[in-house]
């Protein structure tokens, strides 16, 4: 979370969520729970980390549909070839 300060009343700035892999964005989503948590920032700051929760929430869940994508179509790949094979 470059050029960030807590409690200082500025708007952090982040990287965008569509340049983060799922580890990323999951790795930037437990710190910005726990920045939550401590509750030591001013409503803007905290609506902006809220805000940016939500981003990265969002970025994990698409990251998984389409791991879940690629599953779905290997398995079904699989499953027609062995029905061919019988």
């Amino acid at each position: 979370m470059a050029g960030e300060t807590i409690g200082a009343g500025n708007r952090p700035e982040f990287e965008p969520v569509e340049n983060l892999s799922y580890e990323e964005a999951r790795s930037e989503l437990v710190n910005v729970v726990r920045v939550l948590e401590l509750g030591q920032m001013g409503l803007d700051e905290s609506l902006a980390y809220w805000e940016r929760g939500e981003a990265l929430a969002k970025r994990c869940e698409e990251h998984l549909n389409g791991a879940r994508n690629k599953i779905e179509a290997v398995l079904g790949t699989s499953e027609d070839d062995s029905s061919l094979q019988a």
